[in-house]
């Protein structure tokens, strides 16, 4: 069976033909168009109808239909006022003094209970580590843990003092040293002034004040007397300085010895305070003692000279007989008052004059460009040189 489009269109081949005429497509467009509004009109009526004063109260469902109006809802109340804030708290209540209103379980307000205050916890009989392990108590610091201290920096000092003692030993006071041995003396001194004991020497009289005896020095200035102490028959028996913060004075004393005599002379000098541990000084006078004769010649066995040993033994015999002569003689010199010679104030006479180490035994100083090591008269240290 052929579908029903194309039955159609068998049927309509079937039907007369007719001529058309002007009135056909007014009738069809009207037939087309006629029958809709009709269907319109009736849902508009329905609609209206539906607003009517006995429908006005329906609401249509999901099916398009009208059901009749429920009851009315009753009006709202408003909220029942909240005398709390969000933290439980009275909102009248003056800030500050709020507390938390208690209710009971039938939601009557109600007095709170008091709480009793909680206790610490008692002290365990013994604290244990997150290892079960009984802690040990830490031990209590030594109380003297800072004289301790004291003490192995005193030791320290010491051990360097006699290092630095045996170092120059045999130099003739520094002219003699070699290169190794001068860093070596540099080395120790570093050490002794970083660990001075005596942060202000000029201000220690009881340690400054006392005659210091020479055992070292890199000072220039001193190099004539140390080479004179360099000759076969001459020797530099002692240098020294001795200081008065009294007096506010410095002497500095040189004495050289020979197998007839020995000769002493110094230099007097005044000194001001730059700092706690710096003096300017200024030499006044220079002044030479007499000259000690001896009382007997005793020349050595034999010196050197330029390499070639020559023995005195026939020099001492050929003086023995002179003897009594050179006793009379230092007799009639040693009475003698000294010798002073002013020194002219100009600036070769004014020099500085810096401690950098102090302390009951030992001084190093530092002045114009020079190294002092000295120690005090009556020192054990001199007993090692």
């Amino acid at each position: 069976m052929a579908p029903p489009v194309f039955a159609v269109a068998s049927h309509a081949s079937l039907l007369p033909l007719r001529s058309p005429s002007r009135a056909a497509p007014a009738r069809l467009l009207h037939g087309l168009l006629g029958s809709r509004p009709s269907r319109l009109r009736l849902r508009l009526r329905r609609g209206a109808a539906g607003r009517g004063p006995q429908g006005g109260g329906s609401v249509p469902d999901e099916w398009g239909e009208r059901s009749p109006p429920g009851p009315p809802e009753p009006p709202s109340q408003p909220d029942p006022p909240i005398d709390d804030d969000e933290w439980g708290r009275n909102a009248d209540a003056s800030a500050g003094n709020s507390r938390p209103v208690v209710v009971d379980e039938g939601g009557e307000p109600a007095a709170p209970e008091p709480e009793a205050p909680s206790a610490a916890d008692p002290p365990s009989a013994a604290a244990d580590d997150e290892w079960g392990k009984e802690l040990e108590p830490e031990p209590a610091p030594a109380a003297d843990g800072g004289g301790a201290q004291e003490d192995g920096e005193a030791e320290r000092r010491e051990e360097l003092k006699r290092c630095l003692v045996d170092t120059v030993y045999g130099s003739e006071l520094g002219f003699r040293a070699s290169t190794e041995v001068r860093g070596e003396v540099l080395e120790l001194v570093t050490q002794l002034e970083a660990a001075n004991p005596t942060a202000a020497p000029v201000e220690a009289p009881d340690l400054l004040d006392g005659n210091w005896i020479l055992i070292y020095t890199a000072y220039s200035e001193l190099l004539p007397i140390l080479a004179a102490g360099a000759t076969p028959l001459v020797k530099v028996k002692q240098i020294s300085q001795e200081i008065d913060s009294k007096s506010m004075t410095i002497v500095n004393a040189s004495t050289l010895t020979t197998p007839f005599a020995s000769f002493s002379f110094s230099a007097t000098a005044s000194f001001e305070v730059q700092s706690p541990s710096r003096v300017e000084v200024q030499f006044k006078e220079g002044s030479f003692q007499p000259p000690t004769i001896s009382s007997s010649v005793d020349l050595p066995e034999q010196i050197d000279i330029f390499g070639q040993k020559i023995n005195l033994g026939p020099v001492q015999q050929a003086l023995n007989p002179l003897q009594q002569a050179f006793a009379g003689i230092a007799g009639t010199i040693s009475g003698q008052p000294p010798l002073k010679v002013p020194i002219p104030g100009n600036n070769r006479a004014r020099s500085w004059l810096l401690t950098t180490y102090l302390d009951k035994d030992l001084r190093i100083s530092r002045g114009d460009g020079g190294l002092f090591i000295l120690a005090k008269e009556g020192s054990p240290l001199l007993d090692q040189l």
